[in-house]
């Protein structure tokens, strides 16, 4: 059922959620850009609607919410070991259809991969969702292309309009028991809503049907071990990168007291595929966006029937040296024509 909420009336919704969930979405952190005298759209909990970013795309993704940059996994001393207390709330997070799409990745990979993450279940278990319309692309976006342009998956959809007088009105799509009945004791006005989502990007890419895992041998890879400078930035960045490394921090000399975090990695940066015995794999950095993109746009689709990337374009925003991932996919045609020849021949 749909819903239409004035200003007033959405920042009463928000605080009838607050004593039972945190609220996350993508807000404004001003000076904290990656440039002098530059802002910052990032994760964070919000107080009243007028703090979410509805026209710009946040630099970062939700999902440090959900697999946090650092996270205490247990405590222990010499005799005892005990799980850090989770908050009490739950969590709802706005976020965009691409990002609504990126959940299900991160579940494949933390659920559906084996015997589940314990910790990862413990915080989604307890996490609504809230879509974020999108009335038109922004830069860099390709989710048209990887089919994440829109999503069903959702608790409520919200889509901010403005009456003929300029005032915000939020459009909302309701299918959460709990908040349909907080949006009726509210007196939100019914109406019909469908959520906004875009039809067309400016960027557009094409997965070969024929791509296998023979363009590995491609020389296409070559170019980024001079142009990559393994900083990781794309891997924070994206909203369905998995990987972490494990640290123990020791509150005494003797290295018994301590705790143990999980840590966001990332498979571009210097030391992440360090084996023991001095080994290490994927030395050059050619060799590691390799894997990173076969990883999102190949073998990912084997394992769970759909591709990993979601289109959302934040690697293509962040990286320093302006290397497009959605331009490295496009090449993947050239790269198999390069290979099926040689085998060829």
């Amino acid at each position: 059922m749909g819903f239409c909420a004035t200003e007033k009336q959405m920042n009463q919704f928000i605080n009838a959620l607050k004593p039972q969930y945190q609220i996350y979405a993508p807000k404004v952190y001003s000076g904290g850009g990656r440039f002098s005298d530059t802002d910052c759209i990032r994760y964070g909990m919000i107080d009243a609607a007028d703090e979410i970013v509805f026209d710009r795309k946040s630099d970062y993704s939700f999902k440090e919410v959900l697999t946090p940059i650092s996270q205490t996994l247990f405590y222990f001393t010499e005799k005892d070991v005990k799980e850090p207390d989770l908050s009490p709330k739950g969590a709802v997070i706005f976020l965009r259809s691409c990002d609504l799409q990126a959940v299900k990745r991160l579940d494949d990979m933390y659920l559906n991969n084996g015997e589940p993450d314990y910790y990862y279940r413990k915080l989604r278990e307890h996490v609504k969702f809230i879509l974020m319309g999108c009335d038109h692309s922004f830069e860099n976006c390709f989710c048209v292309s990887m089919g994440t342009n829109q999503s069903e998956d959702y608790d409520l959809s919200i889509d901010l309009v403005h009456d003929e007088k300029e005032n915000a009105v939020f459009q909302m799509d309701c299918k959460d028991k709990q908040f349909h009945g907080i949006l009726e004791e509210l007196g939100c006005q019914a109406c019909d809503v469908t959520p906004a989502y875009v039809t067309e990007n400016e960027v557009k890419v094409d997965v070969p049907e024929d791509l296998d895992f023979r363009v590995a041998k491609s020389s296409m890879w070559d170019e980024y071990d001079g142009r990559c400078i393994n900083c990781g930035r794309c891997n924070y960045a994206c909203p369905t990168c998995t990987c972490f490394t494990m640290q123990d921090l020791f509150y005494s000399e003797n290295g018994r007291v301590g705790e143990r975090r999980r840590v966001s990695a990332s498979c571009m940066v210097d030391g992440y595929s360090d084996v023991a015995g001095g080994g290490s794999y994927r030395q050059k950095n050619g060799q590691r966006m390799r894997f990173k993109v076969l990883h999102k746009v190949l073998d990912h689709k084997k394992r769970f029937g759909h591709q990993m990337c979601v289109g959302c374009g934040r690697c293509d925003d962040i990286c320093p040296e302006y290397i497009s991932f959605s331009n490295c996919i496009n090449k993947l045609e050239n790269g198999m024509k390069e290979v099926t020849a040689d085998d060829k021949e």
